[in-house]
């Protein structure tokens, strides 16, 4: 029998930066977590939950400016401010970055939105 594992959305935002190949089917691809987490988003909010409501606001507050960029190029400008040329073709080490920066921003957005009185629990 298969256990099912509780876990607030932050928690999982953690586990799945820790472990993404098992989401994405490689551990190192930026533009392929950022798909996966548009998919879990949809899929939240279509199910009644906040998925990820206010993830770009959030980003734009936290960079300081806003540009044309939905929210994976928020994530860019704010791990690799000195630029980048294509989000599906990053260079490794750029790559690791963002990746990393991704998910310490989702750990922040989760963690305050936790802290809210009005948050609702969308698991």
């Amino acid at each position: 029998m298969r256990q099912i594992i509780e876990m607030s959305e932050r928690e999982y935002f953690a586990y799945v930066g820790k472990r993404p190949g098992i989401f994405v089917g490689t551990a190192s691809s930026f533009h392929q977590l950022t798909a996966f987490l548009t998919g879990y988003d949809q899929h939240a909010i279509r199910h009644g939950g906040q998925g990820l409501t206010g993830w770009h606001e959030w980003l734009v507050t936290r960079r300081g400016r806003n540009c044309a960029h939905a929210w994976p190029g928020q994530v860019l400008h704010i791990a690799l401010p000195e630029g980048w040329n294509n989000i599906t073709d990053l260079l490794p080490g750029d790559e690791t970055r963002a990746i990393e920066v991704l998910f310490q921003l989702l750990d922040e957005f989760a963690a305050e939105r936790e802290a809210r009185p009005d948050a609702r629990n969308s698991d």
